[in-house]
């Protein structure tokens, strides 16, 4: 198969190409290298990926030859990397999945799964969030250039679907963790990781009551890939999280006992509209896809730990 992955070099998308060169499939990755590394990729053959080091926005995809799925995932993810560049997140979710459905509508793509986000929810009044909760979202904060971007290209994503029977399928991923997150990630599990094993104090934003459900990222490609590949469910929006729900503290408890920091947990003042609780309801995964997480907490956290050991001792 012909595989496109937009943010190919990121840390979901780079788990993702390296899961298709696996299958022999020839992928294009088109990455600007705005939060992406190209030595996420560094192990995949020569032989089988074409690397466009462009924007998105301003890409010649008159180079690339029939695509028979494209999986959208170029934008900044994590909060520290949009909001340092807002403007590049809307535009990406806005007129890059613009570009991507035209792609499709030509007929040069035959299907596009749209990698959208468990923050079009917001701070949810319900819980656990299914795909038919239409979210509680701010959209004048400083959150806001990644949630309404991604709400703004779901809603893109299915006009095309309907107007133009572009097969789509959309995924809101929720919190996601494990080996290529870069060490300014800035998430918690990043974060938490990084601080315990330099032993520096683990900060919390604020009391750590707010909930989490982290997904090892091995887990996430296989839900991906699960969205892709089924036949017959073009139009579908499926959830895709671990619904292992975690408090912050917890996981500030687990990450310092696993790696035997001295670190202190401390607390700090919380962003504008963090979420309080956050949990997928999967249940239309299980019955779509067939899919459910497999990788404990504990296990990909090991493996997480690992990788930034290993990253911390390279700078040095």
């Amino acid at each position: 198969m012909n595989i496109l992955i937009t943010g190919g070099s990121g840390f979901i998308g780079s788990h993702l190409s390296k899961h298709y060169a696996d299958k022999g499939s020839s992928i294009f990755i088109i990455d600007n290298l705005i939060t992406g590394n190209r030595k996420n990729i560094a192990s995949i053959p020569s032989d089988q990926i074409t690397f466009l080091e462009q924007d998105l926005i301003t890409a010649d995809l008159s180079v690339l030859p029939p695509i028979d799925i494209c999986y959208h995932l170029a934008s900044p993810a994590s909060p520290i990397q949009y909001k340092k560049h807002p403007v590049e997140t809307m535009r990406v979710n806005a007129e890059g999945t613009h570009k991507i459905l035209e792609l499709c509508k030509s007929k040069e793509c035959d299907r596009i799964v749209l990698t959208s986000t468990s923050e079009i929810y917001g701070d949810p009044l319900e819980h656990p969030q299914k795909e038919s909760y239409w979210g509680n979202v701010n959209t004048l904060g400083d959150r806001a250039c990644y949630d309404e971007a991604k709400r703004y290209a779901e809603s893109m994503t299915m006009t095309y679907h309907r107007s133009f029977n572009v097969d789509a399928r959309i995924a809101r991923i929720f919190n996601t963790y494990g080996p290529n997150m870069e060490l300014n990630d800035g998430r918690v599990v990043s974060n938490f990781i990084i601080q315990a094993i330099q032993n520096n104090p683990i900060t919390i934003y604020g009391d750590g009551t707010q909930t989490r459900s982290f997904c090892y990222v091995d887990d996430m490609v296989s839900g991906l890939v699960s969205l892709g590949e089924t036949e017959g469910i073009e139009g579908e929006v499926i959830n895709l999280g671990n619904p292992d729900e975690k408090t912050v503290l917890e996981l500030a408890e687990i990450i310092k006992d696993m790696t035997d920091s001295t670190s202190e947990i401390t607390f700090e003042g919380i962003g504008q509209d963090d979420p309080k609780k956050r949990k997928p309801n999967i249940s239309k995964a299980n019955t779509i896809l067939s899919w459910e997480p497999k990788i404990s907490l504990n296990k990909g956290l090991k493996n997480t730990i690992e990788y930034f050991e290993a990253e911390l001792h390279n700078q040095k």
